[in-house]
């Protein structure tokens, strides 16, 4: 077991005992359990979709197996997440869709209109030009490498106030981390919107485990929990003329406002600072990386 310390919910690495190797997101951490029913609505909504998402699993997570990590605040994260939490199939060798290597990586500009759809859909709003949340993963020779969707924890912001929600509004997508490519979201609307029926969704919310649902105030129990995620979501389907995304900057607008966002920061600085190098800058295994995708 390794624990991954980028983000604030501190997954891990796991080998479970089905000899399988996941990324676990535990149900103690910061972000709550809402975190972990988003990953698998959106999750498992992806995939019913045909879009590409590693498979999920329930793992039955004792902390004992991670008495040695010595950092406490990760020992306190893993104490309050004994029982079961979710796990997502690890795809060894993937990497981030970053700008840089998105300056390299075709995307099919259907492909990336399902994806920004399915955002919309959902109230994904982290899935940036900075943080693209989509891992591009090499098979090898065996094929071109291929965009995976990953972390939706962040989704449905609407099961946060239940008592605003609104299944027709519009979410701002302007920087969407797909909006470069041109997403054909109409065609995507078209392909996609009649797939999402009231029995897919309450499939997808079968798998949501009842413990995640019991202990929200807006519902009496887990069963009139899913009915609401079940009525928004397709609702938000059946509306969705009035929130599909069609505004995005291609890419020279993009670096024009990137460009001037630095220019920004720049301002005021002392010289000293503005001499400090980038240590954001693309390592060097992401700049091989882009000479593959080329």
């Amino acid at each position: 077991m390794e624990p991954l310390r980028t983000g604030g919910s501190v997954p891990a690495v796991v080998e479970a005992d089905d000899l399988g190797t996941y990324v676990v997101k535990f149900t103690g951490s910061a972000q709550g359990r809402k975190a972990l029913v988003a990953e698998v609505i959106v999750g498992e909504l992806a995939r019913a979709l045909g879009l590409r998402f590693p498979e999920l699993v329930l793992v039955h997570f004792d902390p004992a197996v991670a008495a040695d990590e010595p950092h406490q605040e990760v020992r306190d994260l893993h104490d309050a997440s004994a029982g079961v939490n979710l796990g997502m199939d690890y795809l060894p060798g993937a990497r981030d869709l970053t700008p840089e290597i998105a300056r390299h990586f075709p995307v099919d500009p259907l492909e990336a209109g399902r994806i920004v759809w399915l955002d919309a859909l959902t109230a994904n709003v982290d899935r940036t030009v900075h943080s693209s949340n989509l891992m591009v993963w090499p098979t090898f020779g065996v094929a071109p490498p291929r965009l995976w969707l990953i972390d939706h924890g962040a989704a449905l912001v609407f099961h946060h106030r239940w008592d605003t929600t609104n299944p027709g509004r519009k979410y701002d997508f302007r920087h969407h981390a797909l909006g470069q490519y041109g997403p054909d979201v109409r065609a995507a609307d078209a392909e996609l919107a009649p797939k999402v029926t009231e029995e897919l969704l309450r499939g997808i919310l079968a798998e949501v485990p009842d413990a995640w649902l019991a202990d929200d105030p807006a519902f009496a129990g887990p069963d009139e929990a899913r009915a609401a995620y079940v009525g928004h979501l397709l609702a938000r389907a059946r509306l969705s003329a009035e929130w599909l995304p069609t505004d995005f900057p291609d890419r020279a607008e993009l670096a024009a406002e990137e460009a001037a966002r630095a220019e920004r920061s720049q301002r005021g600085r002392p010289d000293w600072l503005k001499r400090v190098p980038d240590l954001h800058g693309r390592p060097a295994a992401e700049q091989d990386w882009s000479v593959h995708l080329g």
